[in-house]
């Protein structure tokens, strides 16, 4: 992230007014998250297989977001549309790697990661549903 602490204890975003309406904004509170209950490995991991299973699913020529390892950490990439405030081609990209990825988690970890992402208001406020009972 590029400042501040977004998530709280409680897994809640700390601060109302941050601008979390963009993809790239998105994308980062959901990498911080599971970064804070997984690690930077297994997140990494798991984001590649929702990017791909994403991929596999749409029409993309070659997925907007890239992950991988440099040295001992990991860093993405996303596309500069995605840093555009509520870019609805963007944050529909966005919508469809979180859908592939709550399945992901829903079959490796139950409820319980999904259950701390639904409980993050920036993502209900997009219309992303993580909850393990959303389809």
């Amino acid at each position: 992230m590029d400042d501040g602490n977004w998530i709280n204890n409680d897994g809640l975003v700390s601060c109302i007014d941050r601008d979390l309406s963009s993809a790239a904004k998105l994308f980062g509170l959901l990498w911080e998250s599971l970064a804070d209950i997984l690690g930077t490995a297994a997140t990494a991991t798991l984001l590649r297989r929702a990017i791909k299973q994403a991929a596999f699913k749409t029409s993309w020529t070659e997925p907007p977001i890239t992950v991988a390892r440099n040295g001992l950490d990991y860093e993405y990439r996303l596309p500069e549309i995605w840093k555009q405030p509520d870019n609805q081609e963007a944050l529909g990209e966005f919508r469809v790697i979180a859908r592939e990825l709550r399945v992901l988690l829903v079959e490796l970890t139950g409820a319980v990661v999904v259950r701390r992402l639904a409980r993050l208001a920036p993502f209900k406020k997009v219309g992303i549903d993580f909850t393990a009972e959303a389809k």
